[in-house]
C-alpha cells in the first residue's frame, strides 16, 4: 500500500464538504439530498462566507456544521480541510450545485477501501449542464432515477487522471499532509480542481471511477462573470503551467480552445454565455501573459 494512502476497510469515515456563495437554496437542497443518502457522512461540513448563504432556517447540528471563510472557492476549501484535519479517512468535495446518486457515500466507502493505492478519485458525472443551459433538479432527478435502475456502478478504476472534476471530487485525508488549494486562484478559482489533485500525484494514484455518480446541474447564479473567467482562461493554465500542475502543451491547447469558442461565438452567443465578456477577458489575459504577469489574482479588480 502506497505510504500516502492511510486506513482501508468498509468502516472508513467520510467528511462532505460544500463550499456555498450567495445560494442558500441550493445549500438547503443539498443538504436534504446528503440526509437522505443510504450511508450518511460522520458530517456534511458547508464553507461560507456569512449567514446570507444560508438558507434562512438553517439550523447546525451533531453531523451538519458550518464554517466561516474569506470569499473565494479555494480559500473557502481550505478553511473546511483546516477544520477537518485528518478526523475522518475520506473527504469529499461537492459543488453546491451537484446531485449525488442517493448510494454515492456508501459506493465512495466501498470504492476506497477496494483501491488502497488511489489518494483521489472522481466518479461518474452522467450529466453535467455546465455547458448547457442548465439541468433542472427535477431532470436531474430522472436522469439519477434511470442510472440507479441500471445499477451501473462497477467498482473499478477507469483511468488515471492528471486532474480530477471539483463538482465530485474524493481525496484521502492522510494523503493531503497539510496541502491546501491555491488561494492565489481567486473567487470560481478556474482549474482550482486540476491544480490540487496535481499536486498529488508523487502520493498514489488520482483516477476517475463509475462507483459513485451523480449529475452537475450547472446552475448559472452565482457563476463568474464573463470578463473575469475570460481572463482566467488565459490566466490560470499559464500560472499552473509555471508551477508544474499542468504542461505547457495542456495548458495552450485549453487557452486556444477557449479563445476560438469564445470569438467564434460572439456574434450568435449562447443565452446563458457571456462570449463578449469572455473575449474581453481572454485579451486582458494576453496582454498580462505577453508582459509575463501571472496574476490569477487580477480577477478581483476586473
Amino acid at each position: 500500500m502506497n505510504a500516502h494512502a492511510g486506513p482501508v476497510g468498509t468502516d472508513l469515515s467520510v467528511a462532505v464538504v460544500v463550499a456555498s456563495l450567495g445560494r442558500p437554496d441550493l445549500v438547503s437542497q443539498i443538504r436534504s439530498q446528503i440526509e437522505n443518502q443510504t450511508h450518511r457522512p460522520d458530517i456534511l461540513l458547508f464553507s461560507v462566507v456569512d449567514d446570507a448563504d444560508l438558507p434562512a432556517d438553517f439550523v447546525e447540528s451533531n453531523t451538519v456544521k458550518v464554517v466561516k471563510a474569506r470569499r473565494g472557492l479555494c480559500a473557502q476549501r481550505n478553511a473546511a480541510l483546516d477544520v477537518l484535519g485528518e478526523a475522518h479517512d475520506l473527504i469529499v468535495f461537492y459543488d453546491d450545485d451537484f446531485v449525488p446518486s442517493r448510494f454515492s457515500v456508501e459506493r465512495i466507502k466501498r470504492f476506497f477501501s477496494a483501491h488502497p493505492e488511489v489518494v483521489g478519485a472522481t466518479g461518474n458525472v452522467i450529466a453535467d449542464g455546465i455547458n448547457t443551459k442548465g439541468i433542472s433538479r427535477v431532470e436531474a432527478e430522472e436522469i439519477l432515477r434511470l442510472h440507479e435502475e441500471k445499477d451501473f456502478s462497477p467498482n473499478c478504476i477507469v483511468m488515471g487522471l492528471t486532474g480530477l472534476y471539483g463538482c465530485n471530487m474524493v481525496y484521502r485525508a492522510a494523503s493531503l499532509k497539510g496541502n491546501r488549494f491555491d488561494e492565489r486562484l481567486k473567487l470560481y478559482a478556474w482549474q482550482e480542481d486540476v491544480d490540487f489533485a496535481a499536486s498529488l500525484r508523487s502520493r498514489g494514484r488520482i483516477v476517475k471511477t463509475f462507483a459513485f455518480a451523480g449529475v452537475h446541474l450547472g446552475v448559472k447564479v452565482g457563476r463568474t462573470p464573463g470578463v473575469r473567467l475570460g481572463y482566467s482562461q488565459v490566466i490560470n493554465p499559464s500560472y499552473l503551467a509555471s508551477k508544474g500542475t499542468m504542461t505547457p502543451v495542456r495548458a495552450a491547447r485549453l487557452i486556444l480552445r477557449n479563445i476560438i469558442a469564445n470569438h467564434a461565438r460572439c456574434f450568435r452567443p449562447e443565452p446563458w454565455v457571456d462570449r463578449i465578456g469572455r473575449a474581453k477577458g481572454n485579451w486582458i489575459g494576453l496582454g498580462d501573459l505577453l508582459r509575463g504577469r501571472l496574476t490569477p489574482e487580477r480577477i478581483e479588480s476586473l
